[in-house]
């Protein structure tokens, strides 16, 4: 089975208990089986400055879905958890953001999904928490812990 790598964030609410709950939801067993899960971290907010901090965690998880089957298990579980994409402001506040940011060794450019994630090597709230379960791993030929050393970890705390 494939293994993919998954975020999840929010800074709207309960985001801890949201997180936990919704990766609950995500990996059923079934389909999408939970292999690693990192930390919770606080990290400042991405683009839209101007809000809450962020609450951010990621995942491996080996799945039966294919790639944009995954990405609608995602978005499905974002609903379920009140988000509305068509809403909401682009980086601004949210109660569940859930991204895939690798499957495999697949590289899709779609309307639908992009992979790798194209922001994932700029996103330091997304790189430490993805290294701290996967720190030899590479995605897109790149390794993650080079990646990590080259973004700004200013305002990150990885939370008790």
């Amino acid at each position: 089975m494939p293994r993919a790598y998954v975020a999840f964030g929010g800074n709207v609410g309960d985001a801890r208990d949201t997180i936990r709950r919704a990766i609950d939801a995500f990996c059923d067993g079934a389909h999408v089986t939970l292999l690693a899960r990192s930390s919770d971290y606080r990290t400042p907010p991405w683009g839209v400055t101007d809000q809450a901090p962020f609450i951010n965690a990621c995942i491996a998880v080996e799945t039966r879905l294919a790639p944009r089957d995954l990405l609608v298990r995602a978005q499905e579980v974002e609903r379920s958890f009140g988000r509305d994409r068509q809403r909401e402001t682009r980086w601004g506040p949210r109660t569940l953001d859930i991204d895939i940011l690798s499957y495999g060794d697949a590289v899709i450019d779609d309307p639908m999904l992009t992979l790798p994630h194209p922001r994932l090597f700029e996103r330091a709230f997304v790189l430490v928490p993805l290294v701290e379960i996967a720190p030899d791993a590479t995605i897109g030929g790149r390794s993650l812990r080079e990646a990590l050393e080259r973004v700004d970890r200013t305002g990150i705390e990885k939370l008790a």
